[in-house]
């Protein structure tokens, strides 16, 4: 039987996480604790045999994936479809102030994510729309091979939902994303697919 093999993850920590600040497709450099992240993920995946590495184009992302590629030859291929949920006018304010500026849509984003209508951005059926048929291209060109992809955390969700047949007002029911966490499907010759990981952080270690 020929299984196709899919590990995904986030980015490491960035400065904006640490602030508490909306991405989206803007950008912010990985912390020092982003790039240990990506170590440790690399680390524990040294002895896998990737065959080849899809990352967002973000800046975050492509040096994710080349601090967990480190000194293999693996190719990296970047994607602006695998970037973040475009957010609009939300793009680099406080996730707090939000709240206060735009109740409605903050409240749709968190708890009725189906209803959610951004401000010159996306929304979640939007980022599926994109998402998707790019992610069974990448699975239909890599048949039977072991893939990683580095992307974000509500474009993870909207993978590992896909999945799941999970519906969209459910979204926010899945494990949280943590930085580098690691997921794992696995699909038989009719892509049926199997869930053995999803948001796994085994990988993470103690600082010195």
């Amino acid at each position: 039987m020929t299984t196709t093999t899919l590990y995904i993850t986030r980015h490491g920590q960035t400065e904006w996480n640490l602030e508490k600040r909306m991405q989206g497709h803007k950008d912010s450099p990985l912390t020092p604790l982003g790039i240990q992240q990506a170590q440790w993920l690399g680390q524990s995946l040294s002895d896998t045999d990737i065959d080849v590495i899809y990352a967002s184009s973000s800046g975050r992302t492509r040096k994710t994936a080349e601090l967990v590629k480190n000194k293999r030859d693996i190719e990296i291929i970047p994607s602006d479809i695998l970037r973040e949920i475009n957010m609009g006018l939300w793009e680099g304010q406080i996730i707090s102030d939000l709240e206060q500026k735009y109740p409605e849509q903050h409240n749709a984003f968190w708890k009725t994510p189906h209803l959610y209508e951004s401000f010159e951005g996306e929304s979640f059926h939007d980022l599926h729309d994109r998402v998707i048929p790019y992610l069974k291209d990448i699975l239909s060109k890599h048949r039977g091979q072991t893939i990683l992809i580095v992307t974000h955390g509500l474009t993870l969700k909207t993978i590992m939902s896909y999945f799941e047949k999970r519906k969209l007002a459910d979204f926010w029911d899945s494990p949280h994303i943590y930085q580098t966490s690691l997921s794992l499907v696995e699909l038989d010759e009719q892509d049926e697919a199997s869930i053995r990981l999803y948001a796994d952080t085994s990988h993470y270690k103690e600082l010195d």
